[in-house]
């Protein structure tokens, strides 16, 4: 009788051993960022800035009309879908990603910053690299001269900072972000080009790596957020007049959260 206890003890077990040990990692976040106004865009005339000629070579040709260049602060696709929002998990304090952080990089590519809107860490590296050099131009043969202007932004006030000059093809910098005073809980972060104001970029303070700029039609996935209620924001830097709204999601684990999220 013991024995046959025996062997059916160890069956059990080796089957309870051999079961497969489900772990999640968390939830996704999957929805639409969507806004009720309409497109919008500034327009400038390409001979009040530096190499009239040159930056209209710009490959997307969407951004200019002639010797008019456009910078399209609010782009409105199909079914509201808002282009350039920027989805983010807001209460989660993630020391590690924070420190472990390598930049926010942007490119200065025939007179305009690249990305249009992204996401900064405070106290970590803000990057530009020149990459515009007019072979057509006697002046700008070595390199087409921008000079990248950082702001942190709170409201209707905004403080420098970094004001650097990059005059030549291949020329770079590397400068922290500074926000201060709390700024980054409520403000975010703007670039713009001292040569060519069409040039801007701008960019959302975050603190975990649960953050997404929606695709061009306004849908967005946040994957691996933590179970639970959790704070979202959508944030456009012209929709809205940039300011952020915030959403209460609760995310299943393993399993999808579905969130609407309408900018006004």
């Amino acid at each position: 009788m013991k024995s046959a206890l025996s062997v059916v003890f160890g069956v059990a077990a080796v089957a309870f051993i051999a079961t497969p040990v489900i772990s999640f990692a968390g939830g996704t976040i999957s929805g639409k960022v969507t806004y009720g106004g309409k497109s919008e865009q500034k327009e400038f005339l390409f001979s009040k800035f530096p190499n009239p000629k040159f930056c209209p070579k710009n490959p997307n040709k969407s951004l200019m009309d002639g010797d008019k260049r456009f910078l399209k602060t609010v782009e409105v696709g199909k079914d509201g879908g808002l282009k350039g929002a920027v989805v983010a998990v807001t209460d989660i304090e993630d020391k590690a990603f924070v420190d472990g952080y390598a930049g926010t990089e942007v490119t200065a590519a025939f007179c305009e910053f690249l990305p249009f809107s992204g996401v900064v860490v405070n106290t970590r590296p803000f990057k530009v690299e020149n990459t515009d050099s007019d072979p057509d131009d006697p002046k700008s043969t070595a390199g087409v001269l921008h000079n990248p202007h950082s702001f942190t932004v709170k409201g209707s006030t905004s403080a420098t900072g970094f004001n650097i000059g990059l005059a030549k093809k291949g020329d770079k910098l590397d400068k922290p972000v500074t926000f201060r005073g709390g700024a980054e809980k409520e403000g975010y972060y703007r670039l713009q080009c001292d040569q060519h104001e069409f040039m801007q970029s701008f960019f959302l303070p975050v603190t975990n790596p649960h953050f997404v700029v929606v695709k061009e039609d306004g849908s967005f996935e946040l994957k691996d957020v933590p179970a639970g209620k959790h704070k979202v924001v959508a944030w456009h830097p012209f929709a809205a007049k940039g300011k952020k709204v915030e959403f209460e999601v609760e995310v299943p684990e393993g399993g999808t959260a579905n969130l609407k999220a309408e900018i006004k």
